[in-house]
């Protein structure tokens, strides 16, 4: 079965938000980001029915390039990018419904900085990874929920021996630490993870020194931290390796390196751990397109093999569900979101038929359960 929604050609009606009743605790909320220079209008909702894997669409809101995007804890509110490679950049603040899917904009902040392709946040801070622009940036949240204008900048380098891709800065990721006394952001052209001190005021420093290094020509591009928070995973873009650290008190120590694309096609993506963190999944482009399956030895946190699962093209981000039954892949080129379901025995993913067929979609993310 595959679920149409607001393609080229389609009647009016398939567009149109569609209100549902709680469903219980199988019904999340879904968010799907994309690139706009086709058909698709920016991001839309679904309820997405985590037993059986089945999506219906809600709603939809007109956005520019909307490539990336995270929800609040309580998931009242969404925070978006505009991917815009120039002085249009910005992040967006939207309240979200998660009754009816309904999104509304509520205002928007540049960035500054071109390109902005990652967006995390602890409630109090936003963070933007800001690719062209080589920087990330720092907005404070008002108690409504809205961006003030950007507070800060931090500048990524360029070193890199890649004479193409490491010629200028990029920051590709920025988040913070599971204990939320530090931030952490990806420092692609200099092969490198920069280290920031959050202190309980919500400023924001670094000194010098404060960086991992990783091996050169790594392109490091999305980090993840363990449910346990006592590891993190790092997919580096050019080199196809996943990095594996032990992690203590905002320090990062190499534990393992591992080859998540073996065709060396220098398009590796993103990274994601299954909720009960027995499972690693590495996203691969450019040649192989798919998604490197690894098991995760929970106590020592290192990574053996496990398979490897084919999607469309261009499966640039990916999502798991919170109860670990499916794993869902955003297959820009293809214009399709596979559905996959996951064994959660050995980790392996089976495709359940059940495309989601939207225009260049880039990002999946998933609230939890709502409540009347």
């Amino acid at each position: 079965m595959k679920l149409l929604y607001c393609m080229l050609g389609l009647s009016m009606a398939a567009c149109t938000p569609q209100k549902t009743v709680n469903g219980g605790e199988d019904e999340l909320s879904m968010l799907i980001g994309t690139y706009t220079d086709g058909t698709s209008k920016g991001i839309y909702s679904f309820r997405f029915n985590q037993k059986t894997g089945t999506a219906t669409p809600l709603d939809s809101v007109e956005l520019s390039n909307p490539s990336y995007l995270t929800p609040s804890e309580d998931g009242k509110f969404i925070y978006a990018v505009s991917e815009m490679n120039d002085s249009t950049a910005a992040v967006n603040a939207l309240a979200f419904d998660k009754q009816t899917g309904n999104l509304r904009l509520l205002n928007s902040e540049r960035t500054p900085g071109a390109a902005p392709c990652y967006v995390s946040t602890n409630g109090k801070e936003v963070l933007t990874a800001n690719y062209s622009g080589g920087n990330m940036s720092v907005f404070r949240l008002r108690k409504d929920g809205t961006l003030s204008p950007a507070e800060a900048l931090f500048k990524g380098t360029a070193n890199g021996p890649d004479t193409i891709r490491q010629i200028v800065p990029h920051i590709h990721c920025a988040l913070f630490s599971p204990d939320g006394k530090y931030i952490f952001a990806t420092d692609f052209s200099a092969d490198r993870i920069l280290r920031f001190t959050l202190s309980s005021e919500g400023n924001i420093s670094r000194l010098p020194g404060e960086t991992i290094d990783i091996a050169p020509d790594s392109g490091p591009r999305h980090l993840t931290f363990s449910p346990n928070g006592k590891f993190a995973y790092l997919i580096n873009e050019l080199s196809g390796k996943v990095i594996a650290f032990g992690y203590t008190d905002g320090k990062l120590e190499q534990i393992q390196s591992i080859a998540a694309d073996s065709l060396q096609a220098r398009g590796s993506a993103d990274i994601h751990l299954s909720p009960d963190g027995k499972f690693l999944y590495a996203s691969n482009r450019l040649e192989g397109d798919g998604i490197a399956i690894f098991a995760v030895d929970t106590v020592n946190g290192t990574l053996t093999r496990a398979g490897y699962q084919s999607t469309g093209i261009h499966p640039r981000h990916f999502n798991i569900t919170p109860n670990g039954k499916y794993l869902l892949a955003a297959c820009r080129d293809s214009n399709v979101i596979q559905v996959y379901e996951r064994d959660t025995e050995n980790g392996l993913l089976k495709d359940t038929q059940q495309d989601i067929l939207i225009d260049k979609p880039v990002c999946v993310q998933f609230i939890p359960p709502f409540h009347n």
